[in-house]
């Protein structure tokens, strides 16, 4: 079974959504070390899911890109994209398949096809529907020193307690540091 990866850029006080300035989609373009990390990932997975909202702000960015220095404009144009949307009929870029089913049952279908990893980024509420119905394999968070102290979390309140095994940290240029979680077994609410 493929892996299915949230990769997310996240404040230090556990924001994923961008309500101020504190992302910039290019600036790892001047962290080497980042930058590699990135393709580390990127050269580990053949799909990249999303929500409507965040396909079509990626859309609308990244191909309009002509200097690119991450290379994340290459990586989008040539992956396998996956769109969860039930208004979308015309994704409007190459290699993109829009699944218009139920969101859970969809993926688990992703899953269980030959392939290698399958990322989700941004999308906040299909995140949270796929940590609920536990069909994330890994977290991999890259942490802002920033505090925004506003916006949704990964884990908004009320998420069932997780146990998660560390496989991996990093610190890189400007305080950025990258952590990767597997997702062990749900804990049981006492």
């Amino acid at each position: 079974m493929r892996t299915l990866a949230i990769t997310q850029n996240v404040t230090v006080d556990g924001s994923i959504e961008m309500l101020d300035d504190w992302f910039e989609p290019q600036a790892g373009a001047d962290d080497t070390e980042l930058l590699a990390e990135t393709r580390r990932q990127d050269s580990r997975a053949d799909a990249f899911l999303v929500g409507r909202r965040t396909f079509e702000d990626l859309r609308g960015y990244w191909p309009r890109q002509a200097d690119d220095r991450t290379g994340i404009t290459a990586y989008l144009d040539q992956v396998s994209k996956y769109v969860v949307s039930t208004t979308m009929s015309d994704p409007g870029w190459q290699n993109t398949t829009v699944l218009s089913g139920d969101p859970v049952a969809e993926v688990r279908a992703l899953k269980v096809r030959p392939g290698l990893d399958i990322v989700v980024t941004g999308s906040i509420t299909l995140c949270h529907a796929l940590i609920d119905a536990g069909l994330v394999d890994e977290y991999r968070l890259f942490v802002y020193p920033v505090v925004q102290g506003r916006g949704r979390r990964l884990f908004p309140d009320g998420t069932a307690p997780r146990n998660l095994t560390l496989l991996e940290a990093r610190t890189f240029a400007g305080g950025i540091t990258y952590t990767r979680y597997a997702q062990r077994e749900q804990v049981s609410p006492t």
